[in-house]
């Protein structure tokens, strides 16, 4: 569902400069020092990067589902470190409050994250609980007017940079799996709340995770989403059909760079007299990743779009965020072989995105636990 075909093309175009000029050329940067330059995070604030899918009511831009991973596409031509500061503003840190947040929660949260002056942080993962919401152990106990909340979270993506962390937390014990979990807002600084070191990674560096500890941190009551207790997963979960297909979206938009990189070391390196683009082995793996891009990008196009028609998206966004991030690792290992051994030294893009693409088949559910969404959705249907 595109709005205005003409106001999206200023808007990709402007995306697309700014990754090629701003963002392609402190990639080395980012990844030597750990750190998004603050020039360039001012920038991402200018263009409305923090707030793309936020409603314009707030600040935001309030893309559809369909502009949305259109500009995906061209965010994800660059270091995954870049979006992933922004990603959980557009994401559930910003979603959660928007179909379920009270009046005042959004009123107050999201012209602040659609600006950028808040980042926010999503804390779902425990050191025994990531995909299994059961094993959730953080908890939120009711005093007067506050919760008092206790627990651990694990690889918690911009914890480090956040202003604000939604976080689950069993209100009700006696509610076992998802639905005794509740959703809060807890603001940086607040008494109990601390953090552990940053996690040193595989790769995706300048993007930031580590623990967060709640040690009797003291929340007021009024900040529980919604305003109701027992309900937070199940809001988390009305927007992971749209997370996945924005991952989905980033994987297309790597791949697109690694194959690109790939098919220009191809025609440029030599061996026998001629470019390696010529010879068909080489061919075959340019011809397999573009195909398989090409496959990924239309699912993604047709979820999304099916998603802005208010249709249930549950199976197809599974299915997007299987074939695409597994696409995508597929893409970079043939993007190494075709770089040959200059694919395994770093001073070429390939090496890092190599390491960088790999948490893709992992985070936003795991690729096992896609398989499993799509099998159960089918036999659902199969049995009504």
């Amino acid at each position: 569902m595109i709005r205005d075909q003409e106001t999206l093309s200023i808007l990709l175009d402007s995306l697309s400069r700014f990754v090629r000029e701003r963002l392609v050329p402190a990639e080395n940067e980012v990844a030597e020092t750990d750190e998004i330059p603050a020039a360039i995070v001012d920038e991402m604030r200018e263009l409305g990067l923090f707030g793309l899918s936020i409603p314009e009511e707030y600040g935001g831009l309030g893309l559809t589902m369909e502009e949305e991973v259109l500009a995906a596409f061209e965010i994800a031509k660059t270091s995954p470190a870049f979006r992933s500061l922004i990603g959980t503003n557009n994401g559930i840190g910003s979603q959660g409050l928007i179909i379920d947040g009270t009046d005042e929660q959004k009123h107050y949260y999201l012209p602040k994250l659609a600006s950028g002056e808040l980042i926010a942080s999503f804390a779902l993962t425990e050191p025994g609980s990531g995909s299994d919401a059961a094993s959730l152990r953080t908890t939120a106990v009711r005093d007067g007017d506050h919760y008092v909340i206790n627990g651990t979270k694990r690889f918690i993506t911009n914890a480090p940079e956040a202003g604000i962390y939604t976080v689950m937390a069993r209100t009700n014990p006696e509610i076992k799996g998802a639905g005794g979990i509740s959703a809060f807002i807890v603001e940086k600084g607040t008494p109990g709340l601390s953090l552990g070191k940053i996690d040193k990674k595989m790769g995706q560096k300048g993007a930031h995770t580590c623990d967060v500890i709640f040690e009797n941190c003291r929340v007021p009551a009024s900040n529980i989403i919604g305003g109701k207790e027992d309900v937070g997963f199940k809001t988390a979960m009305k927007v992971l059909d749209k997370g996945r297909l924005h991952i989905s979206a980033i994987c297309v938009g790597a791949a697109e760079r690694m194959l690109d990189d790939a098919l220009r070391y191809a025609m440029e390196r030599k061996q026998f007299g001629q470019p390696i683009a010529e010879f068909q082995l080489v061919q075959a793996m340019l011809a397999d990743s573009r195909a398989e891009i090409y496959a990924a990008r239309s699912m993604v196009l047709d979820a999304a779009r099916r998603r802005d028609d208010k249709q249930d998206v549950s199976t197809e966004a599974s299915c997007c965020k299987l074939f695409a991030s597994e696409m995508c690792g597929r893409v970079a290992d043939r993007a190494v072989q075709i770089h040959g051994g200059a694919g395994y030294v770093s001073e070429y893009a390939v090496e890092r995105f190599y390491r960088d693409v790999r948490l893709f088949r992992i985070y936003e559910g795991t690729t096992q636990i896609q398989q499993l969404v799509i099998a159960r959705n089918m036999i659902r249907d199969a049995g009504r």
